[in-house]
């Protein structure tokens, strides 16, 4: 099996795990739970394949992976206390799934673009779609555009992926490890981007909804 190859499976175990978890949480039932957990896995590839115009047909030819991905939800339907009870399990298995996935979208991008834009771009959308939309429909607000700098990971590993262009699977499992013990010290230690509003704060006047409505009628 090529790279592409291993990280699909990698990937897609990952988050069809971390899917199901997730619905399990928010307690859906058996079909909520395959709906979120095949969506995760397979969400941002689909995403990935619409906006940079690559043919559906893709998608529909990944029949080992389905299978891979019903397996897995099932397995964590058969032990859902297993499953729960570790949360760190949800983590780690988003993680690999974010680090595999974004590897396979940085190697695409590197196939149909010799520019470091659309890798970045196809890195992104692979890696974080499927997280994006399981959190979306599980009512939560994205990781990637809220918290943490979950998004900054896709965007490294497709800049190392780009100038590196590694052969060795090693490399990769390598980028998949680091990733995960990256992304643990950065929710350990609550890494963030700056917002916009930790600039000006302080400088936000304190109004109750009666005074804006005052202020704007002065205009």
């Amino acid at each position: 099996m090529d790279v592409l190859e291993v990280t699909s499976i990698i990937g897609t175990i990952a988050f069809s795990l971390s899917g199901a978890i997730v619905a399990m949480e928010e307690d859906y039932d058996i079909l909520g739970i395959t709906v979120l957990g095949f969506i995760t896995a397979f969400g941002g590839g689909v995403l990935r394949n619409v906006i940079l115009d690559l043919p559906m047909s893709v998608f529909w030819s990944q029949t080992n992976l389905f299978y891979v991905s019903f397996g897995t939800i099932f397995l964590v339907y058969l032990f859902p206390k297993k499953f729960i009870a570790l949360k760190r399990m949800e983590i780690i298995s988003d993680a690999i799934g974010l680090a595999a996935f974004s590897i396979q979208g940085a190697l695409y991008g590197l196939d149909i673009n010799t520019h470091i834009g659309p890798v970045i771009a196809a890195a992104i959308l692979t890696g974080t779609g499927g997280g994006v939309i399981r959190d979306l429909l599980a009512g939560e607000k994205p990781n990637v555009l809220s918290t943490e700098i979950y998004g900054s990971w896709s965007i490294l590993i497709a800049v190392v992926i780009y100038f590196f262009v590694p052969t060795k699977p090693l490399f990769y499992m390598l980028i998949i490890c680091l990733t995960v013990i990256l992304r643990s010290v950065g929710l350990l230690y609550n890494w963030n981007l700056p917002k916009a509003t930790s600039f000006v704060k302080n400088e936000l006047p304190k109004m109750t909804s009666q005074q804006i409505i005052e202020k704007e009628h002065d205009y």
